[in-house]
Formats: structure tokens, sequence, C-alpha cells
């Protein structure tokens, strides 16, 4: 059975409005008696009621995550993995738990409703929203403290994001620095903004070089390995002498798709992809890939976000984080 405060009162010889008191870090309390309620807590591994506790202070100490239904793959993609870790580690280095909802479109208003009603968050983190989310304008309208992981267009939101048109360009870059003339691009969604701006950086790039750009060296993806495989695939006809892949994932399927067609990488295309999964230094060959802080942005997040709820309202804060080329055996460098 669950233990209550009348329990860890009676074991400490206090009345329970003195252990809420010392739960709720409230003053009035004798240091005496909070250290020996403090060290009944830990002898008993008492954990307070988080949903009692937040009716009674208002506060409770809970981060909600929203990401996307369309990032079907969530719990096996290590882009979100890594995101995860950022959150869930600097929310419990502050003393937040964090909820985590799936956005699925069928049920976003449901969501909505309990995020703004059910008193169990404090503030919110979205993260990967596309073009005209309904949840992201919902929850802003709301007032709730928010921000998101990416830019958005048109709101006054906070964001944490790294530049990705630059992104997009330092990959197309590097690939024409190759001698590559001939690059093609397998793009994310375009109805999300990541999407849109790194496929911008690849189109500015070619500009710069002064390459006209192609229709047939380009195919939307989805981020994903499948959505690589299959876009590579329709690219085959078009005889790319190089890709740049969206994201690494996406960058995986490519690789697959190319082997099976017996041409190697980076003899017959170079690749380069877009994220840094772990897994990028470990494929044969290495892929050559743009590096962003996936675990610094949750964290980054996190710790704007709690500054939000703890400071009251504060001028809307743009982050962005640097990006970098890392240049391996998928482009023609040493392995």
């Amino acid at each position: 059975m669950a233990l209550k405060l009348e329990d860890v009162a009676r074991s400490a010889g206090v009345s329970r409005s003195t252990v809420s008191r010392v739960i709720n870090d409230a003053e009035g309390v004798k240091e005496e008696t909070r250290q020996r309620i403090l060290e009944v807590i830990q002898k008993l591994n008492f954990q307070p009621n988080l949903a009692a506790r937040g009716l009674a202070s208002g506060r409770a100490n809970v981060i909600g995550l929203v990401i996307p239904s369309f990032s079907t793959k969530i719990f096996t993609e290590p882009y979100f993995l890594l995101l995860l870790q950022g959150v869930s580690k600097a929310c419990n280095e502050r003393g937040y738990s964090v909820m985590f909802w799936l956005a699925e479109a069928e049920y976003e208003q449901r969501m909505i409703r309990q995020i703004l009603h059910n008193g169990l968050v404090d503030g919110v983190i979205i993260s990967s929203t596309r073009l005209g989310d309904p949840v992201v304008s919902s929850l802003h309208a709301s007032r709730i403290p928010m921000i998101l992981i990416g830019r958005h267009p048109t709101l006054e939101v906070n964001f944490v994001d790294v530049d990705n048109v630059q992104a997009g360009a330092q990959a197309t870059r590097h690939l024409l620095s190759c001698g590559h003339t001939r690059v093609a691009a397998i793009t994310g969604p375009q109805d999300t903004v990541v999407g849109a701006d790194r496929f911008k950086g690849y189109q500015a790039a070619l500009a710069e070089a002064g390459i006209p750009f192609q229709a047939d060296l380009v195919v939307e993806g989805d981020f994903s390995e499948a959505g690589g495989y299959a876009a590579m695939q329709k690219l085959l006809p078009a005889r790319p002498q190089a890709v740049f892949s969206a994201s690494d994932m996406t960058a995986v399927g490519a690789m697959r798709a190319l082997r099976e067609a017996g041409l190697q990488v980076p003899g017959d295309v170079a690749l380069v992809g877009c994220d840094d999964i772990p897994d990028a230094a470990r494929l044969t060959p290495a892929l050559s890939t743009i590096r962003q802080p996936i675990e610094q942005m949750g964290a980054l997040a996190v710790s704007t976000l709690v500054e939000n709820l703890q400071n009251g309202s504060a001028p809307v804060r743009r982050q962005i984080l640097p990006t970098e080329l890392v240049v391996r055996a998928s482009t023609g460098a040493a392995a």
C-alpha cells in the first residue's frame, strides 16, 4: 500500500501539515525538524503524490513534451531518442518530471484540452511541427508557458533551433568542393520548417556556384530510412554524382538503395547526411554529415522554459545553435 503524509508524520513525530510544508519547501519549519522529516522521507522512500502536491502549490513540477504523430518511428529514430535524453536529463537536474504526448491528428483537440485543463503540467516543449500545426497555435493562444524545438515562421514564440538553411548549404558546398556538379537532394517534408529550410540551403549553394537547379535531381523524403531508400531509387535514372540527404536516416536508406543498384559510395555516388546520429560514424562507409547538437537543444529548451516558469513572463527568446560539417568516407575522405 502506498505511503501517505500521515505515515511520514507519525514516524517523524510531527503533524501532517508540517510534513507538507517541508515537501513543498515552505517556510515556518525549524531546521532541526526539517532535517528529521527529510531523513524519514529518505528512510521510507516516500514519493509525494505529484497531482496533490500540484493542487496545493499551484505548481506540478512537470513539463509536457509534445512530438507530432507524423514521426511514426519516434522510439526507434535516433534523433528523437537523443532529444528525449537531453530533455529528460535537464528536467531531472532541475527537479522536474516529463509528461509525453504524441500529437496524433485524430486526437489533437483532446490533447490540447488535457494540456490546458488538467493542471498536471507547468509548461510545454513542442518539437518538429508541421507548418500550420493547430497544436502550436492553440497552445500559443492559451498563453501557457511553451517553447519550440525548431523555429516557427510567424508566431512570436520561444524556440531553440539550428540554422537549417546554413546546414543544407554546408552539406551541398562540401559535395561541390569535391568536384561534383550533378548534386541531387533527398529533402525533408516540405510542409515542415526544417525540411523547407534545408532544401533552401541546397538551392542557395547551387546558385552560389553558378549551377542551374534541376528538378529531376530532387525527390522529397520524410526523414526516414524507408523514405531515403524509395527516394534514391527514384533518383537513380537521373545519374547523380552526389546526393545531399536531409537527414542521416534518409542517407542510410539511400546508401542501401545505391548498394543494391551495384553502385559504390563514394566511388560512384558521394553521399552526405544531416544530424550526425551515433550510427553515422559506424556505417560502411562512414557517413559525412552536418552535426547538430540534438541533446543540447533539448536541454536548452528545458532551461529556457524553467527560467520563464520561475521568473514570470520574459521577452521572446530565439536561440540558434551552430552546426558543423563532419567529413568522413562517404564523400571520399579517409575512413
